[in-house]
Parts: structure tokens; sequence; C-alpha cells
């Protein structure tokens, strides 16, 4: 059982781990061919793209909603149903994606004022929203993506979606140092590159989607029924966001210098943190599975496998930043004011992931269970009672980026002793048959 177990986990979120690593990969090169223009356009897409990443997390709500309730169906040997809840996702995603275009559009300069301070501010905001606007309009082809992950896990289909986020992010990563260098783009060729890898990915799980021969039209049951999964999902992200958006305001009124180093430190954290979340998409699709087919003891056995998996990740993680805390940062710049302030944060970086190991995996075994009230909860107590404060508090004492990074910390150390409480217990197995008999009135 114990080995059998481990082959499904490993089969399903190895080509679970290309997807997540292709997107904060390229996020990466992005950061690396942006810095060396200097550090007001490496300020200006640390501020977009976390707007950017918000709506990304946003559309995980459609993902990770989708897959648990795919893989429930799936698990009681409805394929079909299975499928239809990736085409009713799809829906909703192009639906928001098309209203977030049309509110970027709108609001991209209040935002800019609202996220940028320091003495660099003028330059920052301009560059930022510039950014912002050319790389908002892909967002409704991520929510397709998104989407479309999301029913493939649910069916433990995770092959092709390897194929279809390379495809696109190949295509970006050679164009975006043409666009920004030779093009002479500057810092929009970066937004331009995004909006082209976007678009072919979602072209891709479309076509997906069309081949499996299920009704694509709008059933408004099943919209109204993943609305209220989405719900406490995108409470959830809000709080997620929440956190991270503030982090990122307060490290841009210490300057450009320091926002380009959080954005650093930052985008290693997205990386290594959906890297974790491999062994998380794993378990959203082996618990929703095991419990649509009524089996709860392997849905604890796996929420302990992966939790173990988790933590061994998060720690080997934190052990590489330590030991490479010299050579890291110079891949993203060559700026002295900016290699100097990733040292004073590199520390509590580390320290994140041996945390954020375990959260993350605990994090798709609720999902997958249909827990998601509960994942509401937990992660509004600790960004309203753990991170905010600390973030706002070393901002008004003056702590620089380390008290910033600490409100950090707080977030993921509070997630992780709540749920680890609750999958000790049985009540998040209990959720996720709730779902299934909601389903099965449905049906």
């Amino acid at each position: 059982m114990t080995r059998s177990l481990a082959r499904r986990v490993t089969g399903l979120a190895l080509p679970a781990l290309v997807v997540l690593a292709a997107e904060p990969l390229y996020l990466l090169v992005d950061t690396a061919v942006v810095g060396h223009l200097g550090p007001v356009p490496l300020a200006g897409l640390a501020v977009g793209g976390v707007l950017m990443a918000s709506a990304a997390w946003l559309g995980n709500v459609l993902a990770y909603g989708t897959t648990g309730r795919a893989a429930r169906r799936f698990g009681a040997g409805q394929r079909g149903e299975a499928v239809s809840e990736g085409v009713q996702a799809s829906w909703l995603g192009l639906g928001a994606g098309l209203v977030i275009v049309v509110l970027a559009q709108i609001f991209a300069r209040p935002l800019m004022h609202v996220l940028v301070g320091g003495p660099d501010a003028v330059e920052v905001r301009a560059a930022a929203e510039t950014w912002f606007r050319i790389a908002s309009l892909g967002v409704p082809a991520i929510l397709l993506s998104l989407a479309g992950n999301g029913w493939m896990r649910g069916v433990q289909d995770t092959r092709r979606p390897v194929r279809y986020v390379l495809g696109g992010n190949a295509l970006s990563i050679v164009l975006c140092p043409l666009l920004v260098y030779p093009a002479g783009l500057g810092l929009a060729g970066s937004a331009v590159a995004n909006v082209a890898a976007q678009l072919v990915a979602a072209v891709l799980f479309v076509r997906a989607l069309r081949a499996e021969g299920v009704p694509l039209r709008p059933r408004p049951v099943l919209i109204r029924a993943q609305l209220r999964v989405g719900r406490d999902l995108t409470l959830r992200t809000a709080a997620i966001q929440a956190s991270f958006l503030s982090a990122a305001a307060v490290a841009s009124r210490l300057g450009a210098g320091p926002l380009a180093a959080h954005q650093i430190a930052l985008q290693l954290f997205m990386f290594l943190a959906l890297v974790l979340d491999s062994v998380a998409i794993a378990a959203q699709s082996l618990v929703g599975e095991s419990l649509g087919a009524g089996r709860r003891d392997e849905a604890r056995a796996v929420a302990w496998r992966v939790a173990g998996y988790g933590g061994v990740a998060g720690t080997a993680f934190a052990a590489v930043l330590l030991v490479t805390h010299d050579v890291l940062p110079r891949l993203f710049t060559s700026d002295a004011e900016v290699l100097a302030m990733t040292g004073f944060i590199w520390p509590w970086l580390a320290a994140t992931q041996v945390a954020a190991g375990v959260v993350f995996a605990l994090d798709g075994v609720l999902i997958g269970a249909g827990d998601v009230r509960f994942l509401r909860d937990v992660t509004l107590v600790s960004t309203i009672g753990g991170c905010l404060p600390l973030v706002w508090l070393a901002h008004l004492a003056g702590w620089g980026l380390p008290g910033v990074w600490a409100g950090l910390l707080a977030f993921v150390v509070i997630r992780l002793g709540g749920m680890v409480l609750r999958v000790a217990g049985q009540r998040w197995t209990e959720a996720g048959e709730a779902d299934m008999r909601q389903i099965g009135e449905r049906a």
C-alpha cells in the first residue's frame, strides 16, 4: 500500500511540478532580463507583477475548486460530469477575466499611487503602470488555462497540461529578451511576451476541452454550485493577496532598491511555493478520488504522506537558500544596494520554506476534500491576526525589510498550526462526503 501510494503521488506530482514550475521559472527569467535594465524597471516589474499574481491567484480558485469537484465525480465513476466541471469553470474564467481587463485599464493609475511610495515613486509608478496595462490583457487566457488545469488534474490527466504550458512559456522565454533589448521595447517588451505565452496555452486548453465531446453550453446549476465553492476559496485567496500586497506596499515605501530586493526574494518564494504545491496537486486529485469512492482511510494516508513529503522538500529548499545566499541574488541584479538589501531578508526567506512545505501540501489535501470553509477561516486568522499587523508595524517602527518578512513568516506558521490540527481530526473527510451527497442530488 505504501509503495503503491508513493508511486501514485509521484506519478501525479512530477507532471504537475513541470506545469507549476513553468510560470514562476519564466517570471524568474523575466526578472533577470528586466533586472539588468536597472532598479527602477525592476521595481516597476515588482509592483505590476504582484498585481498580476493577484489575478493568477484568483484564477487558482477556479483550478483548485474544479480539481476537487472533478476528482470526487471521477472517483464516483462520472468522468463526463467531471469534465463538465471544467466547461463551467472555463465560462467563469472567461467572464471574470474580461471584467478584470476592464477594471485594470480603469484603475491602473490609482492602484500605482496606492502601492508605490518612497523617493523614486514617480519613475516606479510610470514603469509599473506601463507593464501592468499590457500584461493585464492576458488575464482571460490565464483563467482559461487554470480552469483547464483544474479539470485535467481532477481526472488525473497531468501530462497534456505539461505540453500546453511549456509550449506557451517556451515562446515567451525566447520573445522576452528579444523584445526587451534588440527590439528596444524595454519593460513593455516583457509584458508583451507574457501575453503571448498566455494566449498560446489558453488556445490549447480550450481545444482539449472541445475534444472531450461533452456539451459546451453554460449550465447555470453547475455554475452556481461552483460559485458557492469559489466564494470561500476567493476569500482565502483575497486574504493571501492582502498579505503579499501589503508587504509590497511597505517595501515600496523604503525606495527602489529595497523594493527590487523584495521582488527577487518574493519571486523565489513564489517559485519554491509552487514547486512544493506539485505534491499538493497530487493530494487534491487522490484525496478527492478516495473520498468520492468512500475510502476514508486511504484519504488519511495520502494526507499524512504528502505532509511528510512537503516537510522534507521545504527543509531541503531552506538549506539550499542558505548555502547560496551570495550566489542567487547576483543572477537577478548587479546593483550593490539591491544585493545588500537581499542579504538582510535572506534568512527570513529560508525560514519560511520549512513551514511552507507542510502548509502547501495540506492545502491540497483540504481542497481535495472540499473542506474549503476551514481553509478560508484559518487563512483569514493568519492574515488579520499575524501578517498584516506585523507588516504595517514594520513600516511604523522602521524595521525595514526584515520586519516585512517576519510578517510573511507569521502568516505561514499560523496556517501550519491550524491545518495540522484539522487533518488530525475527522471533520475534513466529512466535508468531502457532504459535497458528494449534493452532487448526487443534482445528478
